[in-house]
């Protein structure tokens, strides 16, 4: 048996027992769960906030390889608008798909593995929901932003003004998106 660097953590509502579905192909179990949300689960201006629930609703299916595993992560988004940078919070649900080999069959050195007949869903989470957060995170997707010239946000009343000074048509110029709208990834 070979010594892997770190055993799981049986504790962890995120390592799955899929005793009953080793080495025997076709087999198929459900798990519905919440779990709590690990640190980091996300980038600088969004993410899951640690210890907030997420839903697991999970097909854990026994193939010849090993175990693998659909389903979906539905969690809570706390993130701070790019534009006008308020704090919000929005559901999301991330599509999970994780396929866990056996440790003695052949895969790549990057691959999912069961351990001790267990599997750590934590890698494949991050996988699903870091990859999938907006660098530019919007609290709406039609956020006017702020008032360039005192900072207020401008969803509250649009018709925000400062007096006569500034010509209403100038203010189609600020929603304008000149951070480039190319970094899309």
């Amino acid at each position: 048996m070979m010594n892997s660097h770190h055993h799981l953590d049986h504790r962890s509502p995120l390592v799955l027992e899929v005793h009953e579905l080793a080495r025997r192909a076709g087999t198929m179990k459900e798990i519905h769960r919440v779990a709590e949300a690990p640190a980091d689960l996300g980038i600088d201006m969004i993410g899951v906030p640690q210890g907030s629930d997420i839903q697991l609703d999970l097909r854990l299916e026994s193939v010849v390889e090993g175990v693998l595993v659909t389903g979906t992560a539905d969690v809570t988004l706390k993130g701070e608008c790019a534009r006008c940078l308020v704090d919000f919070s929005v559901e999301e649900s991330f599509d999970l798909q994780e396929l866990y080999f056996y440790p003695e069959k052949e895969a790549e050195e990057e691959a999912s593995r069961i351990e001790e007949e267990m599997i750590d869903l934590d890698p494949a989470l991050r996988d699903a929901v870091v990859l999938d957060l907006p660098f530019t995170p919007l609290c709406r997707d039609d956020c006017l932003g702020l008032c360039p010239d005192c900072g207020f946000v401008l969803n509250g009343d649009p018709d925000h003004s400062h007096g006569e000074e500034i010509d209403p048509r100038w203010g189609k110029l600020s929603d304008l998106d000149v951070s480039g709208a190319e970094d899309k990834n």
